[in-house]
């Protein structure tokens, strides 16, 4: 079992309303909605069994920790971590957004652009790089919490941690192995819900898997809200029979089951108010029959079948449970779960043919919507990884690193354009099937 992470940014603060820059400074407080959306995030929490809560010590955060903890019932106490303390942005505490860049415009261009060039002066003349230091510190906090859950290398439990919008995405790119650059790679509202899965392999690296980011479905907000640029909502098929026995169903075509075609459903209504103008799926079964009742709530949106989105071939391995793999090729199935980009498929295909087909097929998706637009794209469990791992600036070799249940909604934004920095809004929310925790990922691919 695996360390599980539940990262909640804090509520919304006074400083958040008025758009103001917080930065580490303790002037911010939580506001009346920001309670509301720290309780209501404890009661969405109510079925975890917690280890352990950590929380940033600025008002606001450690605010959302006491009313989050005290509706979740654990009886938990928050432990205050100056690691979680917000990014130091104090030559700007306190300034409007608009006043940062009237009267700072070279330096808030590179903050939305090039986070990690960022150069800005403390009060006693010392130059410093805020985004750099900050990915430091998320660093030097991990490495606390693994000595304090890890000392026997299997940590397993659940730990809650509140803390603020950047040093929660350094968190992020600090297990993600990414650059300071990057933090505008991801997107963490106000109380939303993101989990982690750190897990020790039987050779000792440190497994870092997403299991879902910026859910924010208990606060009754459903998608984050769209901005300027594309906007796209990556959707995994529901379940089969296939999936529910562990069978790797590569390209053969099986149907949803009967709860598949519920989770289909279900997702239709989540996304029921999403406006959208476009949809897109694999031409295999299982993703087209997802479309199909997802788009009953949208009516006039046209479906087009794009074959690279089909799921990965397996070859020999298609129908077979993962026991008959192992008998058969054992070395083969150990490579797939410890290196899968090292591993061709007997009579299949490798990671990298699914890789260069997907991301074109995505590419030319993204190429072809208005700024204004927003696209339904329905694919399979391989194939949503590889265009998430490129998408997060990791490789092939990194799909094990991100989660796609069955039914799970991701979202990805384009505030910059096709070409400029893609953003994942959310990823792998399936609140709408049951629960903040992913239980949907059942079977093999």
């Amino acid at each position: 079992m695996p360390l599980r992470i539940v990262l909640v940014r804090h509520g919304l603060s006074s400083f958040n309303l008025e758009h103001r820059i917080q930065g580490r400074d303790d002037l911010s407080d939580l506001t009346e909605e920001g309670v509301r959306q720290a309780r209501a995030t404890g009661a969405a929490l109510k079925e975890l069994s917690l280890t352990a809560a950590y929380s940033s010590p600025l008002s606001r955060a450690a605010d959302t920790a006491r009313h989050l903890l005290a509706e979740q019932g654990s009886g938990l106490e928050p432990v205050f971590d100056d690691g979680l303390l917000e990014v130091d942005l104090a030559p700007w505490s306190g300034l409007l957004s608009k006043e940062v860049h009237e009267r700072f415009p070279e330096q808030a261009h590179q903050w939305l652009h090039a986070p990690g060039e960022l150069e800005l002066e403390a009060a006693d003349g010392r130059r410093y790089r805020p985004i750099p230091e900050l990915l430091e510190q998320a660093g030097r906090f991990i490495k606390g919490l693994l000595a304090r859950h890890d000392a026997d290398r299997s940590a397993t439990g659940t730990v809650l941690v509140v803390a603020h919008n950047a040093i929660l995405r350094c968190l992020l790119l600090h297990l993600l192995g990414r650059s300071a650059n990057e933090l505008r790679r991801l997107r963490v509202d106000n109380a939303s819900i993101s989990v982690l899965n750190l897990e020790r392999s039987a050779e000792g690296p440190l497994q870092v898997q997403i299991e879902s980011l910026n859910g924010t479905a208990h606060l009754g907000a459903g998608l984050p809200p769209k901005g300027a640029g594309q906007r796209l909502l990556l959707v995994r098929h529901g379940e089969t029979d296939w999936n529910r026995q562990g069978r790797f169903q590569g390209q053969i075509d099986i149907p949803l089951n009967a709860n598949g075609w519920a989770q289909a459903e279900a997702a239709g209504r989540f996304l029921e108010p999403v406006s959208f103008q476009r949809a897109y799926t694999s031409s295999m079964a299982r993703p087209r029959q997802t479309a199909e009742a997802i788009l009953k709530t949208h009516p006039g949106v046209p479906l087009t079948s794009v074959p690279a989105l089909v799921e990965i071939g397996h070859g020999l391995w298609e129908g077979q449970l993962e026991q008959e793999i192992a008998d058969g090729w054992p070395a083969l199935l150990a490579d797939w779960k410890r290196a899968p980009h090292t591993v061709q498929m007997p009579e299949g295909e490798n990671l990298q043919q699914v890789w260069d087909r997907s991301l074109l097929a995505w590419n030319r998706i993204v190429a072809g919507l208005d700024p204004s637009e927003t696209a339904l794209v329905i694919a399979h469990d391989a194939v949503n990884k590889t265009i998430l791992c490129a998408l997060l600036g990791l490789a092939p070799a990194d799909i094990w690193a991100v989660k796609q249940g069955n039914g799970g909604v991701t979202v990805i934004d384009y505030p910059q354009g096709p070409k400029g920095l893609p953003l994942v809004a959310a990823l792998n929310l399936t609140a709408h099937l049951g629960g903040v925790i992913d239980r949907t990922a059942a079977g093999a691919l």
